[in-house]
């Protein structure tokens, strides 16, 4: 491994720590296979549930998105051979990167070991013994009602912004809906974590994905304010200077991707000492991507915010980029046939990657991102070999294993499309694809956050990489 962009993969980044989502999806304690299994006598008391408890009840319980419970050996035993099938396929718990290739390390990570799913293939196969069930593990304690995912580690938030009510009829095409809402803010606040949030599990039913946007006027003069309050955050010249390149002398209203919601992904809270600025004049808009299911359902979104305290300024701001989506246009898929596309962006200063969320629609099977490093050398980074178009997985880096890239580095994805009937998501093999927001439309992009850095620090964080790669060997 050379260079510091690539070795630091193994080690620390002492400068930027991580709370986010992940945290809602692990129980300590290591793996879920019991004694029980390594001495052949697997039950779900003692084998299964825990794993259930660890990587399946997030979603699969009453109230929540799955179709089926899992909590209870009655409510999980008629559903065996479908478990067995779906997690030997690895399409359940929804994680969809190749093992094989790139970083590995995710805090996030919900994905099944081998011995787990060994587990439960010899469970199933032993006609699914429920065992002795006073031994089962404590249940976990769900949240109950309409409630905001991220409040199970961070509270309720410090201020919710909230849309416009939409009614989706039983059967119509898919719809897109762009309330705006006053963020209702009289002073600038620094925000940590931000979660979009439909109106239950109804809501969840008919929302393929939400994004929103903030949308802040900026002139000279409030580009003069602002420096002011980034005074003495890292990389605070970066941040103005894309700023400065979305404005002319007159104020506009500038908009900028702020957090997505999407099924398999709940909020984004942002990496310790980093945040996002909101200002007072501040408004929210959402752009909703609604489908019918043969009922009519009323949605009204959500968007939750948690700040810093007054007064905080985070060492760094975080910057939402679709990776690839400046110039993967036209994206043109003809009828019968598997495709590959690319995209790219070019880093302006030295950054932090912090998560890969491919992005496509029906026709989308894989996807990757590979960095180019200014001296020509290439990693790649990751590997979705299963794309699903019904879970949009935001994999979020363990902060020792976060790309450490420096300026001019070249992010570049690849996506493949089946546009063949081999691909049992696709509506309808005989159509030509192209870019576009609905589902039968498809897309080429990475929803990114990024933590742009200086120089200084990217020196700083490399030592540090290569020092402790150094104790490691020693």
């Amino acid at each position: 491994m050379a260079g510091a962009n690539t070795h630091g993969r193994r080690w620390g980044l002492a400068a930027v720590g991580v709370v986010t989502i992940g945290v809602l999806l692990a129980v300590p304690g290591g793996s879920a296979a019991q004694s029980s299994t390594s001495a052949g006598a697997v039950t779900f008391a003692e084998d299964v549930a825990p794993i259930f408890q660890q990587k399946c009840q997030e979603c699969h319980r009453p109230d929540s998105m799955a179709p089926m419970s899992l909590l209870t050996y009655e409510a999980s035993r008629p559903w065996a051979r479908s478990i067995k099938a779906r997690v030997v396929a690895r399409e359940m718990p929804p994680w969809f990167l190749d093992k094989t290739i790139g970083i590995q390390e995710f805090i996030n990570d919900i994905s099944l070991t081998d011995e787990e799913i060994g587990t439960i293939v010899r469970w199933v196969d032993a006609g699914a013994p429920a065992g002795d069930l006073t031994k089962m593990p404590p249940p976990r304690e769900w949240p109950s009602g309409d409630r905001f995912r991220l409040e199970d580690s961070l509270g309720p938030p410090d201020h919710v912004v909230t849309f416009d009510a939409f009614t989706m009829p039983a059967v119509a095409q898919d719809t897109f809906f762009r309330p705006m809402a006053d963020a209702g803010l009289s002073e600038p606040r620094w925000v940590r974590a931000a979660e979009t949030k439909p109106s239950g599990r109804d809501g969840r039913r008919i929302a393929h994905h939400a994004s929103t946007y903030l949308h802040q006027p900026e002139n000279s003069a409030l580009l003069e304010a602002e420096t002011a309050l980034l005074s003495g955050q890292a990389a605070a010249d970066v941040v103005l200077e894309i700023a400065r390149q979305r404005i002319g002398g007159d104020p506009i209203d500038t908009r900028e991707m702020f957090t997505e919601w999407a099924q398999g992904k709940s909020g984004e809270v942002y990496p310790e000492e980093t945040g996002k600025l909101v200002k007072p004049g501040a408004r929210f808009e959402v752009q909703i991507h609604y489908h019918a299911v043969g009922e009519e359902i009323t949605d009204q979104l959500q968007l939750g915010l948690w700040f810093y305290p007054k007064g905080v300024t985070p060492k760094y701001s975080v910057t939402f980029v679709s990776v690839g989506t400046q110039n993967n246009k036209p994206l043109h898929i003809p009828p019968h046939s598997v495709t590959m596309h690319q995209g790219s962006y070019t880093l302006p200063a030295p950054a932090i990657l912090h998560n890969f969320q491919p992005h496509m629609h029906y026709r989308g099977s894989a996807f990757s991102m590979e960095a180019i490093y200014p001296d020509g050398r290439r990693e790649l980074l990751n590997h979705a070999d299963r794309f699903s178009n019904d879970w949009h997985v935001s994999y979020i880096y363990h902060p020792d294993f976060a790309p450490l890239l420096p300026r001019g580095t070249v992010l570049q994805i690849t996506a493949w499309h089946d546009n063949t009937a081999a691909n049992r998501n696709n509506p309808d093999p005989r159509q030509w694809v192209a870019y576009g927001p609905r589902s039968v439309d498809e897309m080429a992009h990475s929803n990114s956050q990024i933590i742009f850095i200086t120089g200084d620090d990217y020196q700083r964080m490399s030592a540090e990489r290569r020092e402790r790669a150094r104790a490691l060997v020693r």
